[in-house]
């Protein structure tokens, strides 16, 4: 298993969350994004730099993640498609995305979209707090732990 983040969003304390992660699971993370990264020396962790524009990133994680994977977005259409390629994904707050709940995640998301276009709905998600890191450091150990435990 290899985890992959969808680095160009992901707030600065989840990626020292994850630098932890990998280097006491020994899992490799690969942080892709369109702007360089300053990441600490560790033979678990790579950058990897894709051209700026729409989806780049997403559509790398895409291309060259293998089901069993990890990947780290707040992203739902990414996520979707990698849930689609046998992938587990959480976002940066700590929500596990499955098969039964994607669709879902993927309707609100767009109706939220379609409702701020018109002016409908103002502002984004709330702002990133110490809840939120928990969360997804627990859902991550738990995630690890079923890698790692599996046959």
């Amino acid at each position: 298993m290899q985890i992959w983040v969808d680095a160009d969003a992901c707030p600065r304390v989840i990626k020292d969350i994850l630098f932890r992660a990998a280097k006491r699971a020994e899992v490799m993370t690969l942080f892709v994004a369109n702007q360089p990264l300053n990441l600490p020396k560790s033979p678990w962790l790579r950058s990897i730099l894709v051209p700026g524009g729409f989806d780049v990133a997403d559509d790398y994680i895409v291309a060259h993640l293998d089901s069993g994977d990890l990947v780290v977005t707040a992203d739902i259409p990414l996520a979707a498609e990698a849930i689609e390629q046998g992938a587990e994904c959480i976002n940066p707050r700590g929500e596990h995305y499955t098969k039964a709940n994607i669709k879902q995640r993927l309707t609100m998301r767009n109706l939220m979209e379609e409702l701020r276009s018109t002016g409908e709905v103002h502002g984004g998600p709330p702002s990133f707090n110490q809840k939120d890191r928990q969360a997804f450091a627990n859902v991550l150990d738990r995630l690890l732990t079923k890698a790692v435990n599996r046959p």
